[in-house]
């Protein structure tokens, strides 16, 4: 193992720990690296490869935990856009879907009709037809939409 104190530069080097902008970011592991040096330092030669392993084996722990992090956020994300998914009306698929409530609405109309037209006349039958067209009409518009653009969008990191 080098003997030169890595923090500084010397001619064969470009950069220096403290100039790598990776170990800059987490001032534990810049806590850490330095301890290891001192300690090396303090230990000599014969202790070089079991502190390297001890620093490795924790800058590894700390690679696995940000890869678990990212991991699980973004296989929530996913199941959140699934959800969505799964909620979001889409284009129906089925018989029931497309003519399911059509045909409810219009066995509601005979009373609704009847109610109407003995109440307010040909005037009241005139807005209880037009509330059950516009209601079939919103229906309709409602289950032919398609998605708005930028819903399927990539999770952000893929």
């Amino acid at each position: 193992m080098d003997t030169r104190d890595p923090r500084a530069t010397g001619p064969g080097e470009e950069t220096s720990p403290r100039q790598d902008p990776g170990l800059g970011k987490d001032p534990d592991l810049r806590r850490e690296l330095d301890a290891t040096v001192r300690a090396r330092a303090e230990l000599g030669d014969e202790y070089d490869s079991a502190l390297a392993d001890s620093f490795l084996e924790r800058v590894e722990r700390r690679i696995d935990d940000a890869v678990d992090r990212r991991v699980r956020r973004q296989l929530a994300e996913r199941q959140l856009a699934d959800a969505r998914a799964a909620r979001r009306p889409g284009t129906a698929g089925s018989w029931a879907e497309r003519y399911g409530f059509a045909l409810i609405t219009l066995v509601l109309a005979i009373p609704l009709s009847a109610i109407a037209g003995g109440m307010a006349g040909l005037s009241g039958l005139v807005v209880a037809w037009l509330g059950i067209i516009g209601v079939n009409a919103a229906q309709s518009v409602r289950l032919n939409r398609e998605p708005p653009p930028g819903r399927d969008r990539p999770a952000p990191g893929d």
